[in-house]
């Protein structure tokens, strides 16, 4: 008689052959939503924890020789005709920067009010986009910013700045609003990636820059870039190859009921949300390249304070490199079989120092599984992230974790992948002394110079599950395992300390009115 459970309990999901037709328009396959239905309903494992990493542990902090020897060590790669590619997250829309000022336009009283508002007011002349927002005001409204502030019509001014008929900031990218001012112009971030693309990984007299972006932005993306490239490329005597990529439809998820059951639309369709980030790891995957820098699109600094981005993404990315070698020709020698036993002690030691992977029962291991186990954690795609001290609220930080197999290694961590009831776990996180502020360089091909497969790396078990809602009824979302989390959660990862000044994001329009934003001042005449 047939055991209980071997009859497996095949939940009917109802999908109508409308459903099937929609699902096979954007690649995705019936099993697919089944699985993801599936994970509504189990939810996902918190991860365990062994402990947040620090300088000594887990994390490098290059002194000053070693620091130059890196730079060196980058130098000197990219003279060996080697692919770099600088790949910039750019689709996120500028809106969450503006929340405020939305509010203002919104709200009952004319005149700004919080300190936002008249943080913003007060200091609106140091904005690089100022003048443009300036023409805007006279086009739609007959007169300058300052004539309108003085008549008390704030929110025209605002309006202007927002609004499709203005400057349409509300609806633009991060990428192209214009954020630091030179005496030649006003730069957008997607420019200053151009320039540090020049500054630390051109190669050859080239320099690879792509920019994920979504759809409806990408002809706006390309204009500028069209506008702006020649400019560059004479300035650093380099060619640019920019390319762009959208978010895959196939990498959306279904969004559920409460009850786990598909969310549908008023028309009877499912209805599908970008999966996060985690989504990109398919857009890096295709990216031909030996070394690929990834830095967030907002993270961008005016050309007086760029030397010390420059020479420490110089540094993490020889830091990378000569790693990389490191575990390349122990790879070969692994492959030859010429080694011995102390030839292993010596690789594990590399393999439990410099990359942080531990495994608590290796000394009981006989040489032969010895070597299949150090195969298999040399050749897998390997990343330096940079990794900042702590200061205020920390975000994604740099932790030693225990993976599938057993063994420990590390990861950067969200605050969701964290059990917040396990006070142990949330004492680490709170009393982690770095934080990680998207800035990695990766190595994306093995010994041999193959393409690793990166989808084979993702650690499935990491997404997370987001309560939202659309047209004012409660729906489920499902989270893709981030980019530089659990999408990234089967490489050899490094953690080096890099100094604060080389993170100044920029989550508010009043953050680019802070001293790392502020360009050189340039009075400017206006003849209106």
């Amino acid at each position: 008689m047939a055991r209980k459970g071997t009859f497996k309990q095949k939940r009917n999901i109802m999908l109508t052959s409308q459903d099937l037709n929609q699902i096979a328009q954007k690649g995705i396959t019936s099993e697919q939503i089944e699985s993801q239905l599936k994970e509504f309903e189990t939810g996902f494992p918190f991860l365990r924890l062994e402990a947040a990493a620090s300088v000594g542990k887990g994390i490098i902090a290059p002194d000053e020789s070693a620091q130059q020897a890196y730079e060196k060590i980058w130098e000197a790669y990219k003279k060996e005709g080697k692919k770099v590619v600088k790949f910039v997250p750019a689709s996120g829309a500028a809106s969450r920067m503006f929340k405020d000022m939305f509010a203002f336009l919104n709200a009952p009283y004319d005149e700004p009010t919080t300190p936002f508002e008249k943080n913003f007011f007060d200091n609106i002349k140091k904005f690089a986009f100022r003048e443009a927002l300036c023409d805007k005001c006279h086009e739609n409204d007959g007169e300058s910013i300052m004539q309108l502030i003085g008549e008390k019509k704030y929110k025209a001014v605002v309006a202007n700045m927002l609004e499709q008929k203005g400057l349409n900031y509300g609806q633009l990218p991060k990428g192209l609003l214009l954020f630091h001012e030179y005496a030649d112009g006003s730069r957008t971030p997607m420019e200053e990636h151009l320039v540090e693309a020049a500054l630390y990984a051109s190669s050859d007299g080239e320099a690879n820059v792509h920019f994920t972006v979504s759809h409806e932005h990408l002809e706006l993306f390309k204009k500028k870039v069209a506008e702006t490239v020649d400019k560059y490329a004479e300035r650093f005597g380099i060619k640019y190859n920019v390319s762009f990529s959208e978010q895959k439809p196939s990498t959306d998820t279904i969004a559920a009921n409460p009850d786990n059951t598909p969310f549908r639309n008023e028309d009877g369709s499912l209805l599908f949300r970008p999966g996060g980030h985690g989504a990109l790891i398919q857009n890096l995957n295709d990216i031909d390249a030996d070394v690929v820098f990834i830095k967030n699109i907002d993270n961008v600094v005016p050309d007086k304070l760029k030397a010390s981005t420059v020479k420490w993404k110089q540094i993490i990315a020889g830091v990378l490199v000569s790693m990389q070698k490191k575990a390349f020709d122990y790879l070969e020698i692994l492959e030859k079989g010429e080694y011995n036993h102390d030839l292993l002690e010596e690789m594990i030691r590399f393999l439990q120092r410099d990359l942080c992977c531990r495994k608590k029962d290796i000394k009981d291991m006989e040489d032969a599984d010895l070597v299949i186990y150090l195969k298999q954690k040399f050749n897998r795609p390997m990343r330096v992230c940079g990794v900042v001290k702590n200061v205020g609220e920390p975000g994604g930080g740099p932790f030693l974790t225990y993976n599938q197999d057993g063994t420990v290694s590390l990861q950067i961590l969200e605050s969701s992948q964290i059990d917040k009831n396990n006070e142990e776990y949330m004492k680490m996180f709170t009393e982690g002394t770095h934080f990680n502020p998207v800035d990695l360089v990766c190595g994306l091909k093995d010994y041999k110079g193959q393409p690793f497969d990166l989808p084979k790396y993702v650690d499935k078990t990491t997404g997370f599950i987001s309560s939202k809602s659309k047209n004012g009824k409660d729906l489920k979302a499902l989270e893709l395992p981030g980019l530089w989390n659990g999408a990234m959660s089967d490489w050899n990862t490094i953690f080096v300390e890099v100094p604060l000044d080389t993170f100044n994001p920029v989550k508010t329009v009043n953050d680019l009115l802070r001293d790392q934003h502020q360009g050189e001042h340039v009075e400017h005449h206006h003849h209106h």
